[in-house]
């Protein structure tokens, strides 16, 4: 399955960015940080597990595929009032593809749970990538 590339311009609240290092502790800062965010916005508990989660599968992702050592990420939050946006920025231009589910191996289950949890997509910058993800406020 290839990612979804639709992507909206939201008319957004100040958009919130973090920038990291490229490397695995770094999920949970970015965990961290929108917890914090979405937390000072009043979401509802569950709309912030879904986006929590949703980042760090995003950052392990640009972390293990998406970047070297000495590379930097970006990560960015906005919202509106129907759902918040998640951006994470990497130096890779290799686009990433959803792989065949398998339970034997613990890795690359990342992209079906950001697709059971968001809309998806890719965009391209001057040098690198970025995937975003649109979670839903219910």
């Amino acid at each position: 399955m290839m990612p979804r590339v639709e992507a909206r311009n939201l008319p957004l609240r100040p958009r919130e960015q973090l920038i990291l290092d490229a490397v695995e502790p770094s999920a949970r800062i970015a965990r961290d940080f929108a917890r914090e965010v979405l937390a000072n916005q009043h979401n509802r508990a569950g709309h912030i597990d879904d986006v929590v989660l949703v980042v760090s599968e995003l950052v392990t992702n640009a972390v293990r595929y998406g970047s070297e050592p000495g590379d930097s990420l970006l990560v960015v939050l906005a919202a509106d009032d129907r759902r918040t946006r998640i951006e994470v920025h990497d130096p890779s231009r290799r686009l990433p593809r959803m792989k065949a589910e398998s339970h034997e191996r613990g890795r690359g289950r990342g992209l079906h749970i950001v697709d059971a949890l968001a809309r998806w997509g890719t965009g391209s910058r001057p040098f690198g990538k970025y995937l975003w993800a649109e979670v839903e406020k219910s």
